[in-house]
């Protein structure tokens, strides 16, 4: 349970600025992230809410943390226009 609520704590976030980061759209990175913690809670991976609480948590810091990283990004001229 432990590992879990690790796992549960850095991945998510991690994984929202790694979406951002390819993506360049932190909404869209946000909503892989919750198709990724949706398809795990309905395959049985995520089975406490506090396991739920920590995913969205994290999956917030991250978030946040990716809209820091695109606005630094885009100040710098250095994300690709579309």
């Amino acid at each position: 349970m432990v590992d879990q609520m690790l796992s549960a704590i850095f991945f998510p976030g991690l994984l929202v600025i790694m979406f951002a980061r390819i993506t360049y759209n932190r909404y869209i990175a946000l909503l892989l992230m919750v198709i990724l913690i949706a398809a795990s809670v309905k395959l049985g991976y995520t089975k406490t809410y506090l396991l739920m609480i920590l995913d969205a948590l994290s999956m917030t810091v991250g978030f946040a943390v990716a809209t820091i990283m695109l606005k630094r990004l885009k100040a710098r001229g250095k994300h690709m226009d579309r």
